[in-house]
C-alpha cells in the first residue's frame, strides 16, 4: 500500500478554505505527488459552514475518501461535523483562542494561527500561512516549495509582504515539528515529476482556447461562471472576446450572432439559465448556426441548491427546444476528457452546423485532478466555413442548398461578395420563407435524418475498465467516472467487476463498434449509477435499445459519492447475484 492521505480544511465562507487548499494542492503537486480535491460550500458569501477536501498519494487519484488524516478546523462546527471522519492516526489543528474551546482529546493539536501570525508577519491576516504550514510540518515535508510559492504569488506587493507571509509559514511549520509528537504520517520525496494540477472548469476553457474560440457570451451561473472568468482572464493572450450580457437570452442571441458573422462561439450556463436559451436553440437547429453550450447542473428544481451537484438535467438537453432537429450531448468525467471534449465539440458543431452541449456539474467543475500533461496532438481544427478565394469562386451561393449529407455549404455574410441568407421560419435553399409541404419535407429530411447518421458515426463508444468478462457491471456517465474506476480497483481484487462509462451521451453510440448492450445483457447484476432521483440515463438507454438495468444506485443530496459510499451501495445489491 503506497501512500494515500486526506486532509479537509474547514470553516466559514471568507475564512480563506479554499486560498489554504489550493496553496496545499500546488506544493503537493510541485512535491511530485498525485492530488485530487473536492469542494463543499454554501450559497452565501460569508458565514456558514464550507469544507475543502484534498487527497495525495504517489498513486493516480480520481475520487476523495471518506477518512481524514488531517483535519485544519477554522471553525466549531468543523470539529462538530467531521470529528467522526479523523482515521485512527489522525490529528485536528485549531486555534483555541479564536475558536474560543479547548480540547485536551488526544487527536487536537492546539495552534495559536492569529498569534503567530501576529508575531512574525505583524497581521492575523496571515493566519492561514501559518495554519498551511502547520500542515506541511505535520506531514514531515520540506518548507523550500512552499515557500517559493509564498515568493511567487506574493511578489506584486512588495518584499515585506513576502518576507512576513514567509516567516508566518515558517512559524507554523516549526510549531507543529516540535509539538505535534503523535504525527506519524511519512511523506517521502520521490522524483520530482512536473505535473498539472487542473479542475474540470479550466479545462473545458482551455479546450475553447484550444478550438479556436473567438467569442464567449454568458450570464454568471454556478458552477458555468469559471469558464467566463479563465477566458476573460486570457482576453488579450488569445484574442477572445468575453461578453458579461443581461441575461441567458442575451448570451445565446450573442453567440449564435458571432458564430453567424464567422467566428468559433460560445455561450455557458446552468439549468435555470439554460431553461432561458431554449428559444435561442431552436433558432440555431432551424438556422443551421454551430454553437457550443456549457451546461453546469446543479440540484433543481428552480434555484435548488445553488453551489451543489447533481445530473439532473440530462432529459432536458435531449428534449429542449421547440421542434425536431440533431443536438449533440458530450457528459466528460475528468478534466482529460473535458479538454479534450469541448475540442470536438466545436469541430462536430461547426461540421454538422447543430448546437452541441458540454453537460458537467458543480463536482466535476470544482475538484482539481493531477495529469502528467494533455497532449495537443489528437486535437482537432478544420475550418469548415466557406470565406474568401474559395468563397468567391462560388457562382449562385444558396446558403441551405440540399446535399447528401444534408450538410449545406456555411459562408461567412459579407465576404467575397454573396448574399448570405438565414430565416427562422422555415426556407427554400437560397434562405427565404416558403410554405409549400414539399419544400417543408426536403428541409426536414436535409437537417435530421441526412445529418443523423453521419453524426452518430462521430459518437465514441463508452469507456470499458475493468475485467472484460466481468459478472458485476458499473455503468455511469459524466463525473461518476473517477469514483466508479477507484470502486473497480478496490473490489476487482475480490470479484469480477468492470466498470461502462459514457462520455458521449447522445446520439448513443452506434452498437457496431462496440456493442454494450450485449455487454451488459452478459452480466449476473447490471447496476446504473446516477447523480439523480430517476435514472434519467437508464430511462435513455432503455428507450433507444430496450435494456433495462437490473438495479440503480441513485444519489440526490446534492453531495458527490465517496470511494466508501459507493461501495456500500454496491454490497447493498450483491446479494441478488
Amino acid at each position: 500500500m503506497g501512500m494515500d492521505y486526506s486532509i479537509k480544511i474547514g470553516g466559514e465562507a471568507g475564512q480563506g478554505i479554499q486560498t489554504i487548499g489550493d496553496a496545499l494542492g500546488r506544493v503537493f503537486t510541485r512535491s511530485g505527488y498525485h492530488v485530487f480535491s473536492h469542494q463543499d460550500y454554501e450559497s452565501r458569501i460569508r458565514g456558514g459552514h464550507n469544507f475543502y477536501q484534498i487527497r495525495i498519494s504517489d498513486q493516480p487519484l480520481t475520487a476523495s475518501r471518506n477518512k481524514i488524516d488531517i483535519l485544519v478546523a477554522l471553525d466549531q462546527e468543523s470539529i462538530t461535523s467531521h470529528e467522526h471522519e479523523l482515521t485512527s492516526n489522525g490529528r485536528i489543528i485549531y486555534d483555541a483562542s479564536t475558536l474560543k474551546l479547548k480540547n485536551e482529546g488526544p487527536a487536537f493539536l492546539e495552534i495559536a494561527f492569529e498569534k503567530l501570525a501576529m508575531e512574525q508577519g505583524g497581521d492575523k491576516i496571515m493566519a492561514n500561512t501559518v495554519a498551511t504550514g502547520a500542515v506541511f510540518g505535520m506531514l514531515g515535508m520540506g518548507l523550500d516549495i512552499f515557500l517559493e510559492l509564498i515568493a511567487d504569488t506574493f511578489k506584486n506587493k512588495g518584499d515585506q509582504i513576502v518576507l512576513a507571509n514567509k516567516k508566518a509559514a515558517q512559524a507554523g511549520y516549526e510549531y507543529a515539528r516540535q509539538h505535534c509528537d503523535k504525527c506519524v504520517f511519512a511523506v517521502a520525496i520521490d522524483e520530482i515529476k512536473q505535473r498539472m494540477l487542473v479542475g474540470g472548469i479550466e479545462s473545458i476553457a482551455l479546450g475553447a482556447l484550444a478550438s479556436g474560440c473567438k467569442f464567449y457570451s454568458a450570464y454568471p451561473m454556478t458552477p458555468s461562471t469559471g469558464i467566463m472568468n479563465y477566458l476573460a482572464s486570457k482576453e488579450e493572450e488569445f484574442g477572445v472576446i468575453v461578453e458579461q450580457a443581461e441575461d441567458e437570452i442575451a448570451a445565446i442571441n450573442m453567440a449564435l450572432g458571432a458564430s453567424y458573422a464567422g467566428v468559433r462561439a460560445m455561450t455557458g450556463t446552468s439549468g435555470g439559465g439554460f431553461a432561458l436559451m431554449v428559444e435561442g436553440l431552436s433558432l440555431a437547429g432551424m438556422t443551421e448556426t454551430p454553437i457550443v453550450i456549457a451546461m453546469g447542473q446543479r440540484p433543481g428544481p428552480a434555484t435548488g441548491f445553488p453551489t451543489r451537484t447533481e445530473q439532473g438535467d440530462l432529459e432536458f438537453l435531449v428534449s429542449a427546444g421547440h421542434g425536431e432537429f440533431p443536438r449533440v450531448i458530450f457528459a466528460p468525467g475528468t478534466p482529460q476528457q473535458a479538454f479534450y471534449l469541448t475540442n470536438k465539440a466545436f469541430d462536430i458543431a461547426e461540421k454538422y452546423q447543430i448546437p452541441v452541449f458540454i453537460l458537467f456539474d458543480t463536482y466535476l467543475a470544482d475538484s482539481q485532478w493531477t495529469f502528467d500533461s494533455f497532449d495537443l496532438g489528437p486535437l482537432r481544427y478544420h475550418d469548415y466555413r466557406l470565406r474568401g478565394d474559395t468563397f468567391k469562386k462560388q457562382h449562385h451561393y444558396k446558403r441551405y442548398a440540399f446535399s447528401d449529407s444534408g450538410i449545406s455549404p456555411l459562408a461567412v455574410p459579407g465576404d467575397a461578395g454573396h448574399v448570405v441568407v438565414v430565416d427562422s421560419d422555415e426556407h427554400d435553399e437560397e434562405g427565404h420563407p416558403v410554405e409549400d409541404a414539399a419544400a417543408r419535407i426536403r428541409m426536414v429530411e436535409k437537417r435530421l435524418f441526412k445529418k443523423l447518421p453521419l453524426i452518430k458515426g462521430e459518437i465514441a463508444p463508452p469507456e470499458l475498465y475493468g475485467d472484460h468478462e466481468a459478472h458485476v457491471i458499473l455503468t455511469g456517465w459524466g463525473s461518476t467516472y473517477g469514483v466508479m474506476k477507484e470502486v473497480v480497483d478496490e473490489l476487482g481484487k475480490t470479484m469480477s467487476i468492470a466498470m461502462l462509462h459514457f462520455s458521449e451521451v447522445y446520439p448513443l453510440p452506434d452498437l457496431a463498434r462496440f456493442d454494450y448492450v450485449a455487454f451488459l445483457q452478459k452480466a449476473k447484476l447490471s447496476l446504473c449509477i446516477e447523480h439523480n432521483a430517476t435514472g434519467q440515463f437508464g430511462r435513455i438507454l432503455r428507450a433507444e435499445t430496450g435494456f433495462m438495468f437490473k438495479a440503480r444506485i441513485h444519489k440526490y443530496d446534492g453531495r458527490p459519492f465517496t470511494v466508501e459510499e459507493l461501495i456500500g451501495e454496491i454490497h447493498g445489491h450483491l446479494g441478488n447475484i
